[in-house]
């Protein structure tokens, strides 16, 4: 869902609306929250800081259908400072504090960026959304060449078709998934 229908949705029925937005973005707040927490907080820690980060933006819903910004980022800040907040509380609780400067920090790091191994992970799941949306032969095409990376001949093979057509499908197909990506806010 966009940014553009969650705000007419708000205007509509602002609990479908807070409904669809935690569907919408309660994973992505759960790896910010965990990301921030791992270190000292319990899976319940990570659970109550999802549901403040929830209660804060539904506390300033009047406000989100005159937002012109990205909700996913408006999103994603108040998450980032729900979970520092309550990294310094449970810090604190715990009567420690981590050093960035000591040598075992750098040792407990994975060096995955989860934030954006997620957003990149939700691109990719909508790409594949619009993919499938496009319809045949067009989506079994575009999954055999960018997937499976076989030739026009080949896929025209599987699916009855020449290599030309295949080809010209292609090319249509890829325009209209275009369009549909920069709909939705992905641009390549």
């Amino acid at each position: 869902m966009t940014d553009q229908e969650l705000k007419k949705q708000m205007k509509d029925s602002p609990d479908e609306c807070m409904r669809a937005i935690f569907d919408e973005y309660c994973n992505y707040v759960y790896v910010i929250a965990a990301a921030r927490l791992k270190s000292c907080g319990r899976t319940e820690d990570i659970e109550e800081c999802v549901s403040d980060t929830f209660a804060e933006v539904f506390k300033k819903t009047d406000s989100l259908g005159e937002r012109q910004g990205d909700l996913k980022g408006f999103i994603g800040v108040i998450a980032k400072r729900k979970a520092i907040d309550m990294f310094r509380r449970l810090s604190r609780k715990a009567d420690t504090t981590v050093s960035t400067d000591d040598e075992g920090v750098l040792e407990l790091s994975s060096g995955e960026n989860i934030i954006e191994s997620t957003e990149v992970s939700e691109r990719n799941q909508i790409l594949l959304n619009k993919i499938k949306d496009l319809g045949e032969p067009d989506t079994t095409i575009i999954i055999k060449q960018y997937y499976y990376n076989m030739t026009a001949a080949e896929i025209g093979k599987v699916i009855s078709m020449t290599a030309a057509a295949v080809r010209k499908r292609s090319i249509r197909a890829r325009e209209k998934l275009k369009k549909m990506l920069c709909e939705v806010g992905i641009n390549y």
